[in-house]
């Protein structure tokens, strides 16, 4: 059954040409989103992804910024805004992210600064400027992907673990800010997704200690994310979730 359009309604979703984005993008905008990829390098992954959200029958607009770049962030949404006063951002999906495993005596000062400019500073460069609209039309969305890493904390990750523990909490404290004005904000964690960003991760040996004995799909995570981002999940907020078929040995 195709859901009704909501014509000025958009959800942003950062990191959106590829992988869990990609499935992201497509999961709202079958549930009547109009899309807005953010994207940083790859212009023809995200005009992919457009096409595919275009199929669907909603409108899809690619913004490319470098979210660890706060003057990045901020010209291209407060541009999009000033272009579209009759359209609100409702959802926010923080899906970019950035992961450079190295051993922690080996992680130099800019692998660490990296990690985190992107992973925590572009939540803070995002969701800051996104938030205030959804404050004054009291309600909005706010989904964060994270990563079981920031819960178990692998070796060779301290830095990805840490960003990722960080945006974890950071969840909870903004879901106690804003749930006064009907805006929910909770995180995902994926386990493992096949996905470009773990294609140097060997499934045949790691599926063996997860008990569904496979990684997941995109696809799956998304489910869990449009799920978060709709009206029935009103009463859940503050919350982590896991999606990592059953836990898994890192």
């Amino acid at each position: 059954m195709k859901t009704s359009k909501l014509t000025n309604k958009y959800a942003l979703v950062t990191g959106g040409s590829r992988g869990i984005g990609r499935a992201t993008c497509i999961e709202l905008a079958r549930m009547g989103y109009n899309i807005l990829i953010n994207y940083n390098n790859n212009a023809e992954a995200a005009a992919e992804t457009a096409r595919e959200v275009n199929v669907i029958g909603q409108v899809a607009e690619c913004l490319k910024f470098d979210i660890s770049d706060e003057k990045q962030v901020d010209d291209a949404l407060n541009g999009w805004i000033e272009n579209n006063p009759d359209s609100i951002i409702e959802i926010l999906v923080n899906n970019a992210g950035l992961r450079r495993d190295n051993l922690f005596v080996w992680i130099n000062k800019n692998e660490w600064e990296s990690v985190f400019h992107t992973n925590v500073d572009g939540f803070y460069h995002v969701s800051r400027r996104v938030l205030r609209a959804m404050i004054k039309q009291r309600y909005g969305r706010i989904v964060t992907v994270v990563s079981m890493s920031g819960l178990v904390g692998p070796s060779g990750q301290t830095h990805y673990a840490a960003s990722k523990a960080a945006l974890i909490a950071a969840t909870k404290s903004l879901s106690k800010e804003v749930g006064k004005r009907n805006v929910t904000v909770n995180s995902v964690a994926p386990g493992f997704i096949r996905t470009e960003m773990i294609a140097d991760i060997n499934e045949e040996t790691r599926a063996k200690g997860i008990p569904v004995k496979r990684f997941g799909e995109p696809e799956e995570v998304a489910s869990l994310i449009g799920f978060l981002c709709s009206k029935k999940a009103g009463f859940i907020t503050g919350e982590n979730m896991n999606i990592d078929g059953g836990g898994m040995l890192i």
